[in-house]
């Protein structure tokens, strides 16, 4: 029951973050999943996963209300699929605790920059 519980608050804090800001679920949800007794490399690929099937759904949404740039989409979509073949592959040969340590480094850096963009409109 408790496993059930914390799938089901991740996977509503994970949507609703990839609903509001495009992206950002996955931030909530590999530590939750790690919980659930994912290693980091299964929390990661499954969050992979659900982030998918959340973007798919968001960008959907967002069509229909004519509030996306699809031209510029096109643009960007080569690229970014070659980035994601390079970092699955780069992926399967990272050690676990480096990628952990490397996740957490980008949430920081994430945070960072949104703390930064706060103040910079006060200051």
């Amino acid at each position: 029951m408790k496993k059930f519980f914390l799938l089901s608050i991740t996977g509503f804090f994970s949507g609703m973050l990839n609903g509001l800001f495009g992206s950002g679920g996955g931030i909530v949800a590999v530590p939750l999943l790690s919980k659930t007794g994912l290693s980091q490399k299964e929390a990661q690929a499954t969050a992979l996963f659900m982030m998918l099937c959340l973007s798919i759904i968001s960008a959907a949404l967002y069509l229909q209300k004519e509030q996306m740039d699809f031209s510029l989409a096109l643009v960007f979509l080569p690229f970014g699929i070659a980035g994601a073949v390079f970092g699955a592959m780069f992926f399967r040969k990272i050690n676990p605790f480096l990628l952990r340590k490397i996740f957490g480094g980008f949430v920081l850096f994430s945070a960072g920059r949104m703390l930064w963009g706060i103040l910079s409109e006060w200051i």
